[in-house]
Order: structure tokens, then C-alpha cells, then sequence
């Protein structure tokens, strides 16, 4: 599998420009949440949790749909949400996130390789610096 290095990868969440201004940041857990927390370096926004299962580690498909896995326990009504995910492959769980994201003023997505509103990458999958 192809990969990038941390610097390379780094270098694309320091220059990557957003033209909205965010209230929150929604990481989808697991995979968004290291790429949520490098952006946070950038925007210091609030940081909460969406925990969603569709796929195992090894990107098997675990369900027909997305599963909400813990109820949602901050607000989204009317606030500017940054919806951060790792690797967007069918759009199903960004889909399904933005519909349960759907009280809130705005959502924009995001994704570190994929087809998102931002996103630093969209190519073939390569293996992300940070995994193990």
C-alpha cells in the first residue's frame, strides 16, 4: 500500500484554507479523530465526538449501514460544524453523519484522503503515518 510521510501530510493540514469561520469540530470516531486534533492546532475550536462503527480495522464492512454507537451528547443547533473524517471511500458514514448533524447552522466536511468539502487528498488509499 502506498504511503505519505508525516511531514508530507502535515505540511497539506498547515496550508489547507477553509473560508468559513468554525464553532465546533465533530470528529468521527476513530479514524477522525488524530486528523480532528491536528486541526484544532490551527483553529482552536471545541472538539467533540460522533461515534460511528461502518467498517473493522481492516476496512471490512462490519454493517449494511452506519451505527450510531453512543448517543450525542453536545449541542449542534445553529453552530458551524467542521465534520472531520480520515479516508471517505462510499460516503456512507459522512452521509449518515451529516444527517444526524442535521439541527446544526452549517456542516462542512472534511477528509484526509477522499471526496469531501475539504480535503488534502483524493487518491488511491495510502496508509496513514500516524496508524501503526
Amino acid at each position: 500500500m502506498n504511503s505519505k510521510s508525516f511531514a508530507e501530510v502535515l505540511e497539506r493540514f498547515r496550508t489547507i484554507e477553509f473560508k468559513e469561520s468554525f464553532d465546533l469540530i465533530v470528529a468521527i470516531a476513530n479514524g477522525g479523530i488524530i486528523p480532528a486534533a491536528l486541526l484544532n492546532q490551527r483553529l482552536n475550536r471545541e472538539i467533540q465526538l460522533l461515534k460511528l462503527n461502518l467498517r473493522d480495522t481492516a476496512q471490512k464492512q462490519l454493517y449494511p449501514q452506519p451505527r450510531l454507537l453512543e448517543e450525542i451528547r453536545f449541542e449542534v443547533k445553529g453552530k458551524t460544524i467542521l465534520l472531520v473524517e480520515d479516508r471517505v471511500k462510499t460516503g456512507t458514514t459522512l452521509h449518515y453523519a451529516q444527517q444526524l448533524l442535521a439541527d446544526a447552522k452549517l456542516v462542512k466536511t472534511f477528509a484526509v484522503n477522499g471526496k469531501a468539502d475539504y480535503c488534502l487528498y483524493d487518491e488511491a488509499c495510502f496508509r496513514f503515518p500516524w496508524l501503526m
